[in-house]
């Protein structure tokens, strides 16, 4: 009787050890995961960076030409390091001079003066102060009714398509799920807008984890 109970047992105790290695397999994945794959990005950012800023580098003030090692991040500084000083030189009379000549040739080019025009407008919205462009998530019913998609606001709609139309809208960009960066925009009644207590951040990692990671309730 005491052999068929400890053969019995055999199965459940098997089972027991494989659950617990695959629960400690997943939670190496889980700690692990996030770690590498930010560090495997970060690390393509930097390349991407390095692969076409450093061979610009004069070979006498390169300092990879004096050290036995390639030093990562050096064109990410000097990228950095050059916007600073083409933001503090803009400032400057030369700097407006050479702003103001620089839009005027733009502005005659027949094709790039769109896109040029229209690239300025929006980093000149999304970076001013006082701008509210994606500073503000909200929910919104799309496709139809009874459906809500995650959204950010990215203004008040102005000119012809407010014109038209009877209702107070509001521009909206939906993002889509994994990639947040590709989306489209909506005009949406202000009526018909909920806002919502989470930030911008928690909102986009609802929607890059597809639903998958929901930040608490902090209402």
């Amino acid at each position: 009787m005491n052999t068929k109970n400890t053969d019995n047992n055999h199965p459940k105790a098997r089972k027991g050890i494989l659950g617990k290695l695959r629960n400690y397999f997943m939670a190496g994945i889980l700690v692990t995961a996030p770690i590498s794959i930010t560090i495997y990005l970060g690390w393509l950012f930097i390349t991407f960076v390095d692969d076409r800023v450093t061979p610009l580098i004069p070979k006498a003030y390169n300092p990879e030409n004096y050290l036995p090692f390639a030093v990562p991040g050096i064109g990410v500084v000097i990228v950095i390091i050059t916007m600073m000083l083409v933001g503090a030189l803009t400032a400057g009379f030369v700097g407006r001079v050479f702003n103001r000549i620089s839009e005027r040739i733009m502005n005659r080019v027949p094709v790039l003066r769109g896109v040029y025009k229209a690239t300025r407008q929006i980093f000149e919205t999304i970076l001013s102060k006082q701008s509210n462009a994606f500073r503000e998530a909200v929910l919104v019913e799309y496709p139809r009714r009874g459906m809500w998609v995650i959204a950010f606001i990215t203004g008040t709609t102005e000119g012809e398509v407010q014109a038209i139309t009877d209702d107070d809208l509001i521009n909206v960009f939906v993002p889509t799920t994994p990639n947040p960066t590709s989306g489209f925009l909506i005009f949406v009644p202000k009526s018909d807008i909920l806002p919502l207590a989470m930030n911008v951040e928690d909102a986009l990692k609802m929607v890059i984890s597809g639903g998958i990671v929901t930040p608490p309730d902090n209402r």
